[in-house]
Order: structure tokens, then sequence, then C-alpha cells
């Protein structure tokens, strides 16, 4: 028997979190993030964990993947869907609603779409083998295998290889595979015209440095997140350490990183809608509603 999952997407800025949350309040639902960021502690204005907005009226609505990892470990899509399948199988075995919310594209689609990945190790031998081959050729051989999720496993050679690295790890040991629970899904997205977005974009990254977002970022360089690891995470994390180690003015840290954030949204609107041409339904909503009418639009959809 499936169950119902609920999801909630959006470019960033957009109130994802406090719709899903409201949402979740009305039906006795639990919010699992899918957000690549969200899972590491000590990483909070940055990432917009938002857990404010968990609180809605006299509900502290539970949520799931946040403040899981250390910011020195790796965390990857093969990791998120073996966390989200247990949140889920979790939340379900209690009786309440699951709903998903992020704006982590690779996230959402695998497990909307119910990507097969297995976590396979480097293996040289394997390598050597498919060296002389062309780009093509490994194309063909990976799509042979399996239906191409989406171009990024082919747009270099370095993930071409690693990709088919992965599948040929997976055919051999099949229990390595993620499987997502048998789920019914309902999406929802948050819609905004595209100078709405900047504007948000440029209201929220504003009140981020207010709050201190650069305090933050140097904790973590204090408590030995090394730089190269905080460039790693982009974004707030790479612009506001650029300034920080002397490589760039407070006035030049703001502007390329509005200019980034800006660049992201248009980024994952573009994964969304790919998933939509995918197959994946998403509704959307128009974000300038009030919240109320917002939510009751989910609850109507769900019901």
């Amino acid at each position: 028997m499936s169950s119902l999952l609920v999801t909630i997407l959006g470019p960033t800025a957009t109130g994802k979190t406090l719709l899903a949350a409201n949402v979740a309040a009305r039906v006795g639902g639990e919010v699992i993030s899918a957000d690549s960021r969200q899972v590491f502690r000590g990483m909070d204005l940055g990432t917009g964990k938002d857990l404010a907005d968990y609180r809605v009226g006299s509900v502290d609505v539970p949520y799931h993947l946040i403040d899981i990892c250390s910011p020195l470990e790796e965390y990857n899509a093969y990791r998120f869907m073996g966390d989200f399948r247990s949140a889920f199988a979790d939340i379900v075995s209690r009786g309440r609603q699951p709903l998903m919310c992020g704006g982590t594209g690779m996230y959402l689609d695998a497990v909307i779409r119910g990507y097969h990945l297995a976590d396979a190790p480097i293996d040289p031998e394997f390598r050597a083998s498919i060296a002389d081959k062309s780009d093509d050729e490994l194309t063909a051989r990976l799509a042979s295998y399996i239906r191409l999720h989406n171009h990024t496993d082919t747009e270099t050679r370095d993930r071409l290889v690693r990709a088919l690295e992965i599948q040929e790890f997976a055919n051999r040991h099949p229990d390595a595979y993620i499987q997502m629970p048998e789920m019914e899904h309902r999406v929802f997205g948050i819609a905004f015209a595209r100078e709405t977005i900047i504007e948000r974009i440029e209201r929220r990254l504003r009140q981020r440095m207010a709050d201190g977002m650069t305090a933050e970022v140097q904790r973590l360089l204090d408590e030995g997140v090394p730089v190269q690891r905080m460039l790693k995470f982009g974004l707030e994390y790479k612009h506001v350490t650029l300034f920080l180690t002397g490589q760039c003015t407070e006035r030049q840290m703001f502007d390329n990183l509005f200019t980034d954030i800006r660049r992201f949204a248009k980024r994952q609107m573009t994964w969304f809608r790919r998933m939509e041409r995918n197959g994946v339904e998403i509704r959307w909503i128009d974000g300038t509603l009030p919240l109320e009418v917002k939510t009751e639009a989910v609850l109507d959809a769900i019901r």
C-alpha cells in the first residue's frame, strides 16, 4: 500500500519552509528537508534553516534531516536517499503525514522519480579498462543500463566515468541500491515573477548579513573547518570566506554573492522545469497570495 508524500519546492527565498510547516500543522505532518546544506550543524544563516518557521501557533512541527552531520563530513544524494527513506518510514509508522520541502533539485528528483543510486568505491581497474573509450561510447553504455536522469551525468568526462563506475558496481552488488518505498506524490511549487524573487533575495541577504552571517562563517573557520571546505559549500560560505581571508572587499563580497544567489535561483527553476518535462506534475501556487490562501490550496489538493 502506497503512502502519500506531499512536496513543497521552489527556488531560494520563496517561503517554502513556512508553507510546508503550516500545511504540516494542519494535517498532523512532519517535514523532511531536501536541502544539501541544511544537513550540516552550525551552518544556519547561510543555509536558511529558518527553524522558527516550524513553530506554527502553539504547534511545534517536527522536522528531519536538519543538523544531522558535521561540516567536515561529506554528504551526497546517496546518503540523502538513505536518510530520507528512514525518516519517511518512521513518520508513516507513527500515522503522521510526511512532507518534503526544499530546493535541492537532485534530492527532490531522486525521491519523486525514484533514482537508483549505489554507493560505489573508486575502481582503478575499471577506469583503466575504459580509458580508451570515447565519451559517446561510454554514454551509450550507461544508457543501456539505465534511463539517464539528467544531462549532468554526461556533461563532463569525469562525471560520465563516475556514473558508469557506480552503475557497474551496482550491477555486481544489487543490494547496494537505495530503494524508495512505494509512494503517491503531490508536488507543489511556489512561483514568483523573476523580478520579485530578485527583490526577495536581496532583502533576505541583507537581513542575514545583519543577523551575523560573517560571524557564523568566522566561527566555522575558528572551529577548524578548512578554507577550501568552506569555499566548496558555495554561495554565502564561499564569498564570506573570501572576504574574511582578505581576497575581496566587503562590498565585492556582497555584490558577488548577490549575483551568485540570483544565478542559483535560476538554476533551481531550470531543474524544476526539467522535472516537469520528465513527467513530474508540479502544481504551481502564486507566491504573492496570503499564507493562509496558499495553505488552503495545498490542503484542498490533498484532501
